[in-house]
């Protein structure tokens, strides 16, 4: 026998790689330059400059055995206190080496916390709609119980009172993701301020901390001036997970990290812990290699500047249409109400005009939908047409 629920994981899956598929089939019958794909959080946009001087400076100096073998299982020392250094000039912290666990993308990251985190099947996280639909599968196979919050659709921040009735005696802790996929909207400092003071007061009620899961691979993927702010700074037992997949436009190589402050309740036993789910899962010793390169390309980004062009583009065009639509703070995406209360179906009209958008159902907000705008400009231009073309179905 094999288990019934990996199995139904396995044979269908999740919505946006479902369209990402579709996508491709459909390329091939009219052509790709006929199909507009805005499914998938894809990065366009190359890699900065540094990851290639790095990888050739590396493979050209360094023997095979400082590049390509094991590092320690939770990552090579240089790089963590290099990560540490970084972090502590730019959010005047006090990190160290062992602050950090390197890991493989943000995914492993979510996966190892929540692992280390979750001490038997009554244990609960919530999650916040609009959420990245991959936590509930996350969360449910480390065997803990998933609580969600209903969205935000007037602002997209967070509804304190709605978080505060979600928290229980059971409530191990709370993911948030800042900048959000998939409304692309930052949390302010006052939303993170009144989370802090929420998870205080509800801690001391319960005797117990409460963990805030910071989950970040846009940190730095920000417009308009508007900074994401370093989360531990309201919250003390904050853990950050982190990717490099978006800033550094690096999703294919897998490489990230989990941040567990000193200042976390009880911070070297939930280390050991992520030390320990990271073995149980079989999560250690990241891309040796890569952990190098990041190191050396620490505070570059991929250039934003195009997502912003891409950004303004779209909300603009769509704005002009009819379309309602959440103005991006940061992200890559855009998150559009759908002209009918059906988002799915929305989304199968405008497969007519092999327009690829995403329901929201799944992000726990039905009725809008996300369109990825980390796309080439000219398909973004090109979709206009197919996009008034739908707005047209429903006048």
């Amino acid at each position: 026998m094999i288990s019934k629920e990996m199995y139904e994981l396995g044979a269908k899956r999740s919505t946006i790689r479902e369209l990402f598929e579709y996508g491709k089939q459909q390329s091939l019958i009219v052509g790709k330059e006929n199909v507009f794909d805005f499914s998938i959080g894809n990065p366009t946009v190359p890699a900065p400059a540094c990851v290639k001087e790095a990888m050739l400076e590396l493979l050209e100096t360094c023997k095979s055995d400082e590049i390509h073998s094991y590092t320690s299982a939770q990552g090579d020392f240089e790089v963590r206190k290099g990560l540490a250094d970084y972090m502590n000039n730019t959010y005047n912290c006090q990190l160290k080496a062992d602050n950090f666990y390197m890991t493989c993308g943000a995914a492993a990251s979510l996966c190892i916390a929540l692992k280390a985190l979750t001490a038997d099947a009554s244990d609960e996280f919530i999650i916040i709609a609009p959420y990245f639909p991959e936590y509930q599968v996350f969360i449910a196979n480390m065997g803990a119980q998933v609580v969600i919050v209903p969205p935000d659709t007037d602002n997209f921040q967070i509804q304190m009172d709605l978080l505060e009735k979600a928290i229980t005696k059971n409530t191990k802790g709370i993911i948030i993701n800042s900048p959000n996929n998939p409304s692309g909207v930052v949390y302010s400092e006052e939303t993170l301020k009144a989370i802090g003071s929420l998870l205080r007061r509800k801690s001391e009620e319960y005797k117990k901390p409460l963990y805030l899961i910071s989950d970040e691979p846009y940190r730095e993927i920000v417009y308009d001036g508007v900074h994401a702010p370093y989360v531990p700074a309201f919250y003390d037992n904050t853990i950050i997970c982190y990717s490099y997949s978006k800033s550094l436009s690096l999703p294919g190589e897998r490489i990230g990290y989990i941040l567990i402050p000193d200042d976390v309740e009880n911070s070297k036993e939930v280390y050991t812990a992520v030390c320990g789910a990271g073995r149980a899962l079989g999560y250690v010793c990241a891309p040796s290699l890569f952990q190098k390169v990041i190191l050396k390309c620490q505070g570059k980004t991929s250039d934003v500047a195009l997502y912003d062009i891409n950004r303004k583009m779209l909300y603009d065009k769509l704005t002009d249409m009819g379309y309602q639509c959440v103005r991006p703070q940061g992200a890559f995406y855009l998150f559009v109400k759908a002209l009918e209360k059906d988002a799915v179906n929305f989304c199968e009209n405008a497969k007519k005009f092999n327009l690829l958008i995403v329901p929201a159902d799944d992000f726990g907000c039905p009725g809008y939908v996300r369109i990825s705008y980390c796309v080439d400009p000219d398909m973004i231009k090109r979709s206009f047409e197919a996009f008034q073309k739908l707005r047209d179905l429903y006048k």
